[in-house]
């Protein structure tokens, strides 16, 4: 309640600013939300694009493209009435992140021009401490507003719930909410409090509308989802611009998973427009909203645009992504760990049977977020692209193995669902296809001479101290594995499908790295039969 008052006394300050509307008013807004550092351009899986594949005009985003749409989109509003807003989750995704924490990203986004930002998860992943680094470079507010730092003396006072932006003459709030799962699957530290997001933005909407404030933006990183509970909860939000969820919203893209404004009715009956733009710069939302003289939005119209080949990169910021690529290519050689025997990661063997190197990353994958009750992992056999030989291991050597800077993400399925992905993963190991399953706390036979849908059996999961017992199909299990396969890639779309979807954010890379520093640096490669074939 204090976060809330001090929000409120300073509203009040602004609302002297300007006079009320004497018109309808359009606004343009630019968003993007869970950019996760990936500064260089991504594919169209959202791996990492060599410099071959970029220069065929295969692949997309990138800093660099981003900067050129966001300058030409902005320069063709003639009246400046535009914002450009990004909802959270920055940090993490990368080794431009991993070598430069958190400056990389306040340097190149103080130059494009942000006006708001919110606060994602991740940026809490290295504590308050590098969160608070990012604020005090920033040269744009960013916001949060359902978390109290009062005591926390590192971010006291550096963090505002709400704001006022004046735009073309009207006053446009700005309301900031984080995800009130933070503290469980980011570190925000002990004295960092998250509130009830619905509760929060009530409060903060009620303060804006007794300031003056009548048109009123939630800038959101909470899941689709649960901006749509939002949307349709309160009445005085006008427009949810959202992250979290990694959601593509489109009217016209493949794959979409709603309509780009999704409309949700308020408790007033007045249609609440919610846009998100997927992830990883790989589109920039663009949506123009109109309000009328009494602050009710009549129009809401938009289509993110997908940042391809036919954007020319900004090569100021090409020549500086280049120097900043040296010390990474250094880092690379930086010595991890050693293995005892060369760990199978070949394409015909992780395709097609359990292999040394797939119970590695599945085993990691797993540690890492067993004490998020995750039971099962799933790594599939096309995102393992090399085997490490006996001796050293190497940065480099890890990221030979897992090229695409996929991230940790996790989803609540059914033990039936469960079976179905493995059936998915064993439906084409004739053509040596890459969805065949590598898995950790799970065991399962499958049988070739069986038609695809029908070949597994001997579902196991573990029990009771070293015990194995039968998969419940009707009990929910939460399954660890990749964002590509989490998104359904590999024909996963049970995963796709699931409850509770979240990618988790930390690369594979670096989760196998710390997995081999936890064993204490040696490893030992090992199959222990958690996959048979049936002859």
């Amino acid at each position: 309640m204090k976060h809330l008052l001090l929000g409120a006394t300073a509203l009040t300050l602004c609302a002297s600013f300007s006079s009320a509307a004497h018109a309808d008013f359009t606004l343009n807004i630019l968003h993007i939300n869970d950019f996760h550092s990936r500064f260089d351009p991504i594919t169209d899986s959202d791996s990492n694009c060599d410099a071959e594949t970029d220069a065929a005009g295969e692949c997309f985003g990138g800093i660099a493209r981003l900067k050129t749409i966001i300058d030409d989109t902005r320069a063709k509003y003639a009246d400046g009435n535009s914002l450009l807003l990004s909802a959270g989750d920055n940090f993490q995704g990368s080794l431009y992140y991993t070598t430069y924490k958190s400056k990389v990203v306040s340097d190149f986004f103080n130059q494009m021009g942000f006006d708001v930002v919110a606060t994602g998860n991740h940026e809490f992943d290295d504590g308050p401490e590098e969160f608070v680094k990012f604020i005090d470079a920033a040269e744009f507010p960013i916001i949060g507003g359902n978390f109290d730092v009062t005591r926390d003396p590192s971010l006291a006072g550096k963090i505002k719930g709400s704001i006022v932006i004046e735009v073309g003459g009207e006053k446009i709030g700005i309301i900031g909410a984080t995800t009130e799962d933070t503290p469980d699957i980011a570190s925000p530290g002990p004295n960092v409090e998250f509130t009830d997001v619905i509760q929060y933005v009530r409060g903060a909407s009620e303060a804006l509308d007794a300031a003056g404030v009548n048109k009123i933006i939630l800038l959101s990183h909470i899941g689709y989802t649960v901006d749509q509970q939002v949307a349709a909860a309160l009445p005085l939000v006008d427009v949810i611009v959202g992250g979290h969820s990694h959601t593509l919203l489109s009217n016209t893209a493949e794959g979409a998973v709603g309509p780009y404004p999704t409309m949700v009715k308020n408790p007033d009956g007045v249609e609440v427009p919610v846009v998100q733009a997927n992830q990883y710069g790989k589109y920039l939302g663009d949506i123009a909203i109109t309000w009328d003289d009494n602050g009710t939005v009549t129009k809401a119209e938009g289509e993110p645009f997908l940042i391809d080949a036919s954007v020319t990169a900004n090569d100021d910021f090409k020549t500086q992504l280049a120097a900043l690529a040296g010390p990474i290519s250094e880092m690379t050689g930086e010595v991890i760990g050693t293995t005892t025997e060369k760990l199978e990661g070949a394409r015909e063997v992780c395709r097609a049977m359990e292999c040394s190197m797939g119970n590695l990353l599945a085993d990691a994958i797993l540690d890492r977020v067993a004490d998020q009750g995750a039971t099962i992992a799933f790594q599939n056999g096309g995102g393992i692209r090399s085997s490490i030989d006996a001796g050293e291991i190497t940065v480099g050597d890890v990221l030979t193995v897992l090229p695409f800077s996929n991230t940790l993400a996790t989803v609540d399925v059914s033990g039936a669902d469960v079976i179905e992905a493995l059936e998915n993963g064993v439906s084409d190991v004739e053509n040596g296809a890459g969805r065949f399953s590598q898995v950790a706390g799970l065991k399962y036979s499958f049988d070739l001479k069986q038609p695809a849908g029908s070949r597994i059996s001997d579902v196991l999961v573990k029990g009771e101290g070293d015990t194995w017992v039968p998969i419940d199909e009707a009990a929910t299990y939460t399954v660890v594995t990749n964002n590509y396969v989490r998104g359904g890639g590999d024909g996963f779309g049970t995963f796709a499908e699931g409850a509770n979807p979240y990618d988790f954010g930390p690369p594979l890379e670096q989760v196998v790295a710390e997995y081999i520093a936890k064993l204490g640096g040696e490893y030992t490669p090992y199959t222990d039969g958690r996959i048979t074939e049936i002859k």
